[in-house]
């Protein structure tokens, strides 16, 4: 029996593979986006044509052709705008509700600065604490029951203390309820929770949880893959 293919890794793809798959996920919860990814190439090379044709000063030739590759640019920066909003909206539609889908959305954060741990923590019943460890300081994030998540993010924050005392602990549970964070809108509030810690300190800050990690016991992940969509969305984002 033949087996089958291993997954792409969405990091590893060309730029024109990962539009595709992204194209292939986000079409699956919207049926439209090929209408407004069309709709915007049209209207945005009409008011780039519109714009270029009547603002160049040149004439002739040239000015028709400066006009029609100004269109085109701009058709194609809307276009691209709008799928890259809309295919978002649909990832996070899609992995909203699943295990782990907290972690695929914090791998949105971007740059060095930012360093993600998935499932540090975990209860049977598939709640689970993610960590987050950037500008802001460590930003536990929990998904699940929030009457479960209480007691074990408290006894998260307490291991933490214990081995960074002086840097900033924060506690954010991703979720549709009052006081949660819904999953589309998880990595921006994570980046706006300010910047308390400087790069100097990010290196001894790792290294001190490193050595917390090593006297856990393996933590097995939730059942069900964590969701992995939003890597090529990342680098769908990345390359507009």
């Amino acid at each position: 029996m033949a087996k089958d293919p291993k997954p792409v890794d969405p990091d590893k793809m060309s730029r024109s593979r990962q539009f595709l798959e992204t194209y292939r996920m986000a079409k699956k919860s919207d049926p439209l986006l090929g209408v407004w990814i069309l709709g915007s190439f049209i209207v945005g090379a009409a008011a780039g044509f519109a714009v270029f044709f009547w603002l160049l000063p040149t004439s002739g030739i040239l000015h028709a052709i400066i006009s029609v590759v100004g269109a085109l640019l701009l058709g194609t920066l809307l276009a691209m705008i709008i799928f890259g909003r809309r295919a978002q909206k649909a990832a996070y539609s899609q992995m909203d509700g699943q295990p782990g889908a907290a972690a695929a959305a914090l791998r949105m954060l971007r740059g060095r600065s930012w360093k993600t741990d998935p499932v540090i923590a975990f209860t049977k019943q598939q709640d689970v604490v993610h960590r987050v460890v950037g500008p802001p300081g460590i930003v536990l994030v929990g998904e699940g029951n929030p009457t479960r998540l209480r007691s074990l993010m408290l006894s998260e924050r307490r291991k933490h203390e214990r081995v960074a005392a002086e840097i900033p602990i924060h506690e954010v549970i991703c979720g549709n309820g009052e006081g949660e964070v819904p999953l589309p809108k998880l990595s921006r509030y994570v980046t706006k929770l300010g910047r308390q810690v400087k790069p100097a300190e990010m290196t001894d800050v790792l290294y001190r949880l490193k050595a917390l990690d090593a006297n856990r016991s393996a933590i097995p992940m939730p059942k069900g893959p964590i969701p992995t969509s939003m890597k090529g969305m990342r680098g769908q984002m990345r390359g507009r």
